[in-house]
C-alpha cells in the first residue's frame, strides 16, 4: 500500500508542478486540476486516499 501511495503522490505533484509552473494557473487552479486529472485516471486513483489529503496553506496565488 505503502508504493502505491507514493506513485499517487509522485503523480499529483508532479502534475500540480506542470499546471503551476507551466501553464501559469494559481496554486489553487493547479491543486484542482492536478487532483481532477488523478481521478479521471481511473482504477485505484479514483479514490480520495491518493488526492484528498493534499491542502494549501497560505497564500494560494
Amino acid at each position: 500500500m505503502v508504493n502505491r501511495a507514493i506513485a499517487g503522490t509522485a503523480k499529483l505533484i508532479s502534475r500540480f508542478y506542470k499546471h503551476w509552473h507551466q501553464n501559469g494557473m494559481s496554486k489553487a487552479q493547479a491543486l484542482q486540476k492536478a487532483q481532477q486529472e488523478l481521478m479521471s485516471l481511473g482504477g485505484k486513483y479514483t479514490h480520495p486516499f491518493y488526492w484528498a489529503p493534499y491542502i494549501l496553506v497560505g497564500n494560494w496565488l
